[in-house]
């Protein structure tokens, strides 16, 4: 059955029902034409509130461990930088190379020596000697008189030196004129291995300036279980 249009009186063309919903259809929304409510595709993403206070938080965890980051690497450089100042100027650490000092200190020991700090009689000390660090013990001070005998009893200003610290005695390379009397500012020194030891009593080394010592050797901290004060 076919449907008539009728003509309105004032002689304009009726459109149909089925015409008009069509039309008012492609004038509508995309999210009207949607049962599951989602937007055009042609729309811009706007970003909800929960999603902006994510991305900042994220934002603010980058700021603050980056800040962290720098801070400890330069506590880190600082610490560092201090540890070598301290090692250098204040406590030398050194290696023990040779057995010229055997019993008190073996080959390959690790020691701790203090700059700028006064000696005396019976102490052990590092100094340079031909671009090179030597390990001895203090044997007498400027102006005193030293005197060695054949059995290699030691004696200083003319008294025996008591020296409980080594393990025999040895008139060793000796080949200075004795009794000799040490120069202003300088010391005598000798190693606890008299046998082997090269020390002040041959004219190669002689007496050293006490400008030349690197320090005094107050600790040993390798290996552990020789850690502890050096006598």
């Amino acid at each position: 059955m076919r449907r008539r249009h009728r003509e309105p009186p004032w002689g304009r063309v009726a459109v149909s029902v089925t015409e008009i919903e069509i039309f008012d259809l492609d004038a509508m929304e995309l999210s009207e034409l949607d049962a599951q409510g989602r937007e055009p595709a042609d729309r811009p993403w706007i970003p909800t509130v929960q999603e902006l206070e994510e991305e900042l938080a994220k934002a603010r965890y980058r700021s603050r461990y980056g800040k962290v980051l720098r801070n400890t690497a330069f506590s880190l450089l600082v610490v560092a930088a201090a540890a070598v100042l301290i090692a250098v100027l204040l406590l030398p650490v050194l290696k023990i190379d040779g057995t010229s000092m055997t019993q008190t200190l073996q080959d390959g020991d690790i020691v701790v020596a203090l700059s700028n700090s006064s000696f005396k009689t019976g102490d052990v000390i590092a100094f340079y000697y031909n671009n090179r660090i030597l390990i001895k013990r203090v044997i007498a001070s400027a102006g005193d008189w030293v005197d060695i005998d054949g059995d290699g009893n030691v004696y200083v200003n003319g008294e025996s030196l008591e020296e409980p610290y080594i393990a025999e005695k040895a008139l060793g390379k000796c080949d200075i004129e004795l009794p000799c009397q040490v120069p202003d500012g300088k010391c005598f020194v000798m190693g606890d291995h008299r046998a082997t030891s090269v020390d002040s009593r041959s004219s190669a080394v002689g007496c050293i300036s006490d400008s030349g010592v690197v320090g005094r050797i107050v600790f040993r901290i390798w290996p552990l279980d020789g850690l502890g004060l050096i006598n």
